[in-house]
């Protein structure tokens, strides 16, 4: 199998060698960059398959870069590192098209296990059906089965259930579901997301006040962990 190459982008130079040495020991090729300026222009020159991009960096900051990157059409993933309790910059970087986030101090193995669910999960096709825990859910037929009992959804909640299996593991804010999922309608809000929700997590969760699939992600969104799920 071809090594991934991951791109690594931090000015921080104990972090860069750091992760460096982490993810080239795990077998990946590695391309790290001190600013975002370099980082931009290696993102967009080179074969990269994953991004670790600082927020605050010279030159050109983590949110143009990712905006840049976006506006490219580049769908690689981008994870997010950014310092604690910087919820509205983890939101903004959410919203320019990142796809998770560690906050500072964080663990290394945390950040390689998110880094290997991404790349699994990256630019696979639309399946006929997403299988997960004891549910099943048929995109062709919009049904959703568990334990081979039909539940019925409402539109919304089978539009919110596939819009997370369609994004596994990624950190999704609310402003970002109410756009996937409601699109242009005038009335929805946050609320709307939260309360939708919950009801979906009736009906597929075993513990829904305790839930281990759509999970609450504080003053960002939620974050959909199908565990082993198969797409048919």
């Amino acid at each position: 199998m071809t090594a991934a190459t991951i791109l690594i982008i931090e000015d921080d130079a104990a972090i860069l060698r750091a992760l460096k040495d982490h993810f080239a020991a795990k077998g990946f090729h590695v391309l790290t960059a001190r600013d975002g300026e370099e980082g931009l222009d290696k993102a967009l020159t080179q074969p990269i398959e994953v991004i670790l991009l600082d927020i605050m960096l010279p030159l050109v900051n983590g949110f143009e870069l990712c905006r840049a990157v976006r506006a490219e059409g580049r769908e690689m993933p981008i994870v997010m590192l950014t310092a604690k309790g910087q919820e509205e910059d983890i939101i903004r970087g959410l919203e320019l098209g990142a796809d998770d986030y560690l906050t500072k101090p964080f663990s290394i193995r945390e950040l390689h296990a998110r880094v290997q669910a991404l790349l699994r999960r990256h630019h696979t096709d639309t399946p006929a059906a997403y299988e997960f825990g004891d549910c099943r859910l048929d995109t062709v037929s919009r049904r959703l089965f568990r334990a081979n009992a039909e539940v019925t959804l409402t539109t919304k909640e089978f539009r919110l259930l596939e819009y997370f299996l369609q994004r596994p593991s990624r950190a999704l804010t609310r402003d970002t579901i109410m756009v996937g999922v409601w699109g242009s309608e005038v009335l929805v809000t946050a609320r709307s997301v939260d309360r939708c929700v919950t009801t979906l997590r009736s009906k597929i969760e075993s513990a829904p006040h305790a839930p281990t699939m759509i999970q609450t992600i504080r003053e960002v969104g939620y974050r959909f962990e199908p565990g082993t799920a198969s797409r048919a």
